[in-house]
């Protein structure tokens, strides 16, 4: 039996793996975990369902592009291929013609070796991954409020102790439900939960006050409520002195968000606005807490700074049980995006275009510092070039299934096709594997050692509990296979504890500063919070208690405007669009929906009684919904928990992002998930017989 972590989201629940023979694996709790003390979600207990999956990748697959089949071959076709055809592209049209893809569920190991190999084996500035669309907008405003972005600068178990908890764009009991737990605690002891969401979900179901904003209005939502506290005398006048700098230019620009005008920008009623602002100026601990419905926003960095302005109005920031935290959401979202993966960063969130940054990872390397490329483009700017004149043409990905989870995914997969190569490392044949020239069997989480870091800053072990199928390899193998036939100047590890160590090294003095945290430290202390610079520092639980992470040691108020979304409904496209999550899947599927014990009943469109009324359509009945990039059907789910203004499709099915807009937000390229302009409309097909809807409630 060997304890190891759930593959899925950030919490990064502990648990056991037993395999007795040939059997699929078990799992059963590990209690002493502290994150969720045993407790699972049914996608956490169902986890080792996927072993017994026909449809598991053993053997590399080369595609021919004109009958589209795959023919099984060794690895070292495999390999020779990729690398014969990199080789010659670069010849021909230079380092940046090769673009590397990466994923927020690789462990720390794979993520640093990624960031390594694009860089020094490649020599490509063109890399990015998808975390870029999950966590980067609070990831770009917590740098610039508080000088360093860890999703939350305290152990998940504080939220216990607020007396207050603010949900912005968080569906908690169904995308975390072990967590949710805690809201319950909360309210237990007297405490309050608030959440704000377009949607009444299990999450608002288990609340005390449910705040139903138009999509987009969460940012008006939050300036109205600042504007509220500064007028009721309810600003920590003292903290802002000692602790913050900007604020009087914030403070005047709240100036002009009566709640009258935010009712107007956001259909939520004044006296709502009125009543929330008074719930927080009385608490002496608010916590607030913002999710992807807030963040996934072409205005996204600046809702987050909106919160955090009002966080930090009320002086919470780096009080206990209190302050702002970022809900990240896939498994490595928060260690993926500290060493490497993304396009303007090198490992322990040190920038790329720092000169100092680039000799003390160059060194550690061992290579020339002016030997790496610059800043590459981000996620969807980089899917948007591919195959164009001075984009890409050839892309390897890892960790991420593109097809469905891409934003305006029609032209994306048209850029995938554009390629003169693209390959794909994955455990099943998923949607974007099945348009690859060459498909690559890797392990999975059960099968490796590696460490992730969770939504907390806690850097944990997955340990291998099962052997990989015969001709599975790992994506560090496919690595370091991959640079030996480039011709890479230095060589690449393929064992996870001596490249954690070599991690530790290059993020050694940065931001994530991960040196002194060791495998072994790991197994003892139930994870590691960084930064942890030496192996005698005990880690950081608790950020920013005595200052916050910029060189005066001060938090920055920033203004920040109300623009709305990229796209507002109009006559051609009357209602909101927005996309989720439900309880029994997991991003774009590719695991959950090959799990058998996990309820599969596809996508369906949400939608008000009062609109179905108007479209005539009936519950179970198939609708048609069309924005400006593309069109979909599924059955209509008609309920009262949806504005009668906006529809709601979940995204882990092919179809929801190919209407999503691909609208960047400016300071963190997040793309625009969360909302767009759409029109639905019936399909006048026989009623569709409709699976029972979830029960809603916590699934442990």
């Amino acid at each position: 039996m060997t304890t190891t972590h759930c593959p899925y989201c950030s919490l990064q629940c502990g648990m056991r793996v037993s395999r007795r023979g040939p059997a699929v694996p078990e799992v059963s709790e590990w209690e002493e975990f502290p994150v969720n003390r045993g407790a699972l979600c049914r996608k956490g207990w169902s986890a080792a369902g996927l072993y017994a999956g026909r449809e598991r990748l053993t053997t590399p697959l080369l595609r021919d592009r004109a009958t589209g089949e795959f023919t099984p071959v060794s690895w070292d076709e495999a390999l020779d291929t990729i690398a014969t055809r990199l080789l010659a592209l670069k010849a021909t049209h230079g380092p940046d013609t090769v673009g590397v893809f990466g994923g927020g569920g690789l462990t720390n190991e794979k993520a640093y070796q990624l960031g390594k190999f694009a860089r020094v084996a490649l020599g490509t500035s063109q890399i990015d991954y998808n975390g870029r669309w999950c966590m980067s907008s609070a990831a770009s405003a917590g740098t610039r409020a508080f000088g360093l972005d860890r999703g939350l600068p305290f152990p998940l178990a504080d939220i216990e102790e607020a007396d207050v908890v603010v949900l912005v764009g968080s569906n908690m009991a169904e995308t975390m439900p072990p967590a949710a737990r805690h809201l319950d605690a909360v309210r237990e002891r007297g405490g309050k939960v608030v959440v704000i969401d377009p949607r009444r979900t299990a999450t608002a179901d288990r609340a005390d006050v449910f705040v139903q904003p138009v999509p987009g209005g969460d940012l008006a939502l939050a300036l109205g409520v600042l504007h509220l506290l500064v007028a009721g005398g309810l600003v920590d006048e003292d903290y802002i002195a000692a602790r913050t700098s900007g604020w009087e230019a914030v403070r005047d620009s709240a100036g002009a968000w009566w709640p009258e005008r935010v009712e107007r920008m956001t259909g939520v009623q004044a006296s709502e606005v009125r009543a929330l602002a008074a719930l927080l100026g009385g608490a002496s601990r608010v916590m607030v807490l913002t999710a992807r419905g807030a963040e996934q926003h072409a205005t996204g960095s600046d809702t987050v700074l909106a919160w955090i302005n009002v966080a930090l109005a009320l002086g919470m920031p780096g009080k206990r049980g209190a302050g702002y935290g970022c809900l990240t959401g896939q498994g490595n979202g928060q260690g993926g995006r500290e060493h490497g993966q993304k396009a303007d960063q090198l490992p322990g969130y040190r920038m790329i275009d720092d000169p100092a940054a680039r000799s003390h990872v160059a060194g550690v390397w061992g290579v020339a510092p002016d030997s790496l490329p610059g800043k590459g483009r981000s996620a969807y700017e980089l899917l948007d070039a591919l195959g164009q004149a001075d984009g890409p043409s050839a892309l390897l990905v890892f960790g991420s299934n593109i097809v469905v989870s891409a934003p305006n995914a029609t032209h994306v997969t048209s850029r995938l096709e554009a390629l003169d190569l693209l390959v794909v490392a994955d455990i099943v044949l998923s949607e974007t594997a099945a348009i690859a020239d060459v498909v690559l069997p890797v392990t999975q989480w059960a099968e490796e050692t590696g460490t992730m870091t969770n939504l907390e800053g806690r850097v944990i072990l997955r340990q291998r509990a099962v052997s990989p199928p015969s001709g599975v390899r790992s994506d560090l193998d496919v690595i370091a296979g991959l640079a030996s036939r480039l011709g890479s100047p230095i060589p690449f590890s393929v064992e996870p504890e001596e490249i954690f160590s070599e991690l530790g090294r290059a993020s050694a003095g940065g931001k994530a500063d991960y040196a002194g945290i060791t495998y072994d430290r790991i197994v003892t202390e139930h994870g590691v919070f960084w930064p942890c610079p030496t192996v005698s520092h005990p880690g950081t639980p608790h950020m920013f208690v005595d200052s916050f992470a910029h060189p005066d040691g001060l938090a920055r108020f920033l203004v920040v405007e109300h623009r709305g979304p990229a796209e507002v409904p109009d006559a051609d496209y009357p209602v909101h669009l927005t996309t989720g999550r439900v309880l029994a899947q997991y991003q774009s599927g590719a695991q959950t929906r090959r799990v058998r014990d996990l309820p599969d009943t596809g996508p369906f469109v949400e939608l008000h009684p009062m609109l179905a009324g108007r479209i005539g359509a009936v519950d179970g009945s198939l609708v048609n919904v069309a924005t400006r990039r593309g069109t979909m059907s599924a059955p209509a789910r008609v309920v009262t928990t949806i504005r009668p203004d906006t529809i709601f499709v979940p995204f882990h099915w092919v179809g929801a992002n190919r209407l999503t807009n691909d609208a960047l937000d400016p300071a963190s390229r997040m793309p625009e998930f969360k909302v767009c302009a759409a029109t639905v409309s019936s399909a006048f097909e026989q009623v569709v017989p409709r699976p029972s809807r979830e029960p809603e409630v916590l699934d442990v």
